[in-house]
Parts: structure tokens; sequence; C-alpha cells
């Protein structure tokens, strides 16, 4: 085997690596309990990123054993992905840009306004025919459940860190002057017309403020919030990958070179 297509064999094996951690974004990405609940968020990226670790060993095995044919297919495929991915970061960047949570004075937790989010993850996730599995989602869950397990007293409530989708399906929005009981028991609110969501609210476990704007705002939060995480991730893996995919064309180039060089003195042997 080559120089050049030793090179590529580990550069191929870089790639390789680069993919485990799209991959681990991907599945850290669905199991969040609101990435659950929405089908077409949750495996994108894991497709991608195995996608990537497939095109990588193809490459590998290309380079180690001179298959200059299956070579030339990882180029092809890997420009495609590296495409694909760089059009899913800045498509994740653009939509989650716009930021609807506000800090609601004497807590530790953020509220979020459903407006204050981008038009594309209201239209995608909020209608009314998809927020209904949604909702029927959440409340199966444990997202709520969890907090009348973990909070008892109103001062470790008002203290404590929620995520957006626990504080906007889990309680009553803050304007409405609810007086708190636990988690996920609230009564008697001094202010019900402050805002459409007070008269949503419900004790009952399987309703709680699930049909709110303010949960369906809690969710694009969460979302949101995940997906800002992941794309620093996705950012490494693509720089990382580039540059791969740049010194993978030019040790090809070479290896090619190489081959008719190989011939050519052959032919005066």
């Amino acid at each position: 085997m080559g120089v050049s297509n030793n090179i590529t064999a580990f550069l191929n094996f870089i790639a390789f690596l680069a993919s485990i951690p799209i991959i681990a974004a991907g599945i850290w990405l669905a199991q969040n309990p609101d990435n659950e609940c929405i089908r077409n968020f949750r495996w994108p990226l894991v497709i991608l990123g195995i996608l990537i670790l497939l095109v990588s060993l193809a490459g590998f095995v290309g380079a180690y054993w001179n298959k200059q044919g299956l070579l030339a297919l990882y180029l092809v495929s890997m420009a495609l992905l590296i495409a694909l991915l760089l059009i899913l970061l800045i498509f994740a960047f653009v939509v989650t840009r716009p930021d609807g949570t506000y800090h609601v004075p004497g807590t530790a937790y953020d509220e979020s306004r459903l407006d204050g989010f981008s038009s594309w993850l209201r239209n995608h996730i909020t209608t009314s025919g998809s927020w209904a599995k949604i909702r029927s989602c959440l409340a199966e869950s444990d997202v709520c459940i969890k907090l009348a397990q973990q909070y008892i007293t109103a001062d470790q409530f008002f203290s404590s860190h929620l995520s957006p989708l626990q504080s906007g399906c889990c309680k009553p929005p803050t304007v409405c002057g609810y007086s708190y009981v636990n988690p996920i028991t609230w009564q008697n609110p001094a202010n019900p017309t402050a805002d459409p969501d007070c008269y949503m609210w419900s004790n009952d476990q399987n309703q709680l403020c699930y049909n709110c704007n303010a949960c369906k705002a809690g969710l694009l939060g969460n979302v949101r919030k995940e997906w800002r995480k992941a794309n620093i991730i996705l950012i490494v893996a693509v720089v990382v990958l580039i540059c791969v995919y740049v010194i993978a064309c030019s040790a090809f180039k070479n290896a090619q070179t190489e081959h008719l060089f190989n011939r050519y003195k052959q032919g005066w042997v």
C-alpha cells in the first residue's frame, strides 16, 4: 500500500471517529422526553451519523486494499453527507435562533411565550393535528410527576431550575396568580383573566397545562435548548470531516498519479 493510501486510510479512521459523537448527539436528543414525543425530530441525526460511519469504513477499506473504485465512491458519498450535515446545521441554527423565554421575578426558572419562537417550529410542532399526539405523549410521560417527587415546599419549588417543558406544562402561568399546593396542584387564581391559559389549567394530572400555549412554548424552549447544545458537537464534527475530506481528496489524487507513474515505468521495463 502506497504512502497516499496509508494517509487516506488514516484519515478515514479519523472520519469514523468523528461520526461517533454525531450518533451520540442524535441518540441523546432522541432520548429526551420532549423529543420522544416529536417523532420527526428523533432519528435524522442518528441516521446521518451512521451513514458517515459506514462511508468512512468503505473509504478505509478502499484505501487499505487499494480499491480505487471504492475510494472514488467514498469521496462522492462523503461530499454529499458533509453537504447534508452542513444544511442540517445551518437549518438548526436558523430555526432555533429566536428565543421566547423570559425570566419570572422571584423564581429561579423561566417561562416562555409561544410567539417568541420561530414560525417553522410553531407550524411543525404546535399545530392542532401535531399537538394532539404530542399532548397525549406528554401526559403519559413522567415529566411532571417527577416534580411532585422532587419538591415539597413552595420555597423549594420556586428556587428550582425547571426546564422550559416543566415550567410550561406542569404548572399554570405565574401571571394567573395561582396559589401553590404542590408542584402539580394549584388553587385560587388571583388574576384568572390575565392570560387565556389561566382557564386551561387543571389539577387533573392527565390535563395540567398540556392544552396551554405555555406548554407548547415550553416544548419549543426545550427543543431549542437541546439543539443548541447538539449544534456545538455538530460544528466540531463538520470542521473535522471537512479537513479530513480535503486532505483525502489530495491523497487520492496523489495515489492516482503514483499509480499512473508506476504503470508508465512498467511500460518501459
